[in-house]
């Protein structure tokens, strides 16, 4: 079974050589679909050289910053594989846990896998305030799309190909988050399963990019893709 792993990239010179070499050191047959969102640090120099020396290795490039959700739609539109696995280019989450990811799936079990970061795997200590947005966010997505999930916003998603031609993504930014889990969960006889992963946090110093405005736009996601169904 081919794994098309996509990962949206902007402004992550600093980490992306790193965990291309990650996700490529891990033992399947895979593809990486990075889609650079418009980065002005280098990054997309550095892709181009990371593409031309690995086939496994795909650059696409959005002429303008869209968000994270954009580049996803883009590199879901990409990928070939079987499997499609949600991967960040920064260093916050292990390719090493893809293992765990794909086991679900992989043996039949699952249409649809999330890794969450709250199932006793070890993980950075940070914000506590984050943790709590993160609870509340969970549960009310979890009220809309009835699903008992413990970390709708983890990066670490895995669908099966059939499962994502099956839902029409509209957010461009972080709100790819709530919309999928609720889009997903209506998919009909969709099994959703969820696993422990490590999780190493960054700061904001140190590049984090989501924020209280992301938070405030899950929450109308939510009501618009969910409540509304718009």
């Amino acid at each position: 079974m081919k794994i098309s792993v996509v990962m949206p990239c902007y402004n992550e010179r600093a980490t992306l050589a790193a965990i291309v070499a990650r996700v490529l050191a891990q033992p399947f047959d895979l593809e990486l679909v990075v889609v650079d969102d418009g980065s002005t640090d280098g990054s997309r120099e550095l892709l181009q050289e990371l593409a031309a020396g690995d086939a496994r290795v795909r650059a696409v490039f959005q002429p303008v910053n869209r968000g994270k959700g954009a580049a996803l739609h883009r590199g879901f539109a990409e990928a070939t594989g079987d499997v499609v696995v949600v991967q960040d280019a920064d260093l916050e989450y292990d390719p090493a846990d893809y293992a765990g990811l794909l086991a679900p799936i992989l043996d039949g079990r699952a249409d649809v896998v999330y890794g969450s970061r709250f199932l006793h795997g070890p993980r950075r200590v940070l914000y506590y305030w984050h943790s709590v947005a993160n609870h509340l966010l969970t549960t009310l997505s979890n009220v809309v799309s009835n699903l008992n999930l413990t970390d709708m916003e983890t990066c670490y998603k895995a669908f099966r190909r059939e499962v994502l031609a099956q839902v029409t993504l509209r957010e461009e930014r972080f709100g790819f988050e709530p919309e999928v889990t609720v889009k997903v969960s209506r998919v009909p006889g969709v099994r959703i399963w969820e696993v422990p992963i490590s999780y190493a946090g960054r700061t904001y110093a140190e590049g984090k990019k989501i924020g209280l405005k992301d938070a405030v736009r899950a929450v109308w996601v939510l009501g618009r893709h969910g409540v509304w169904r718009g």
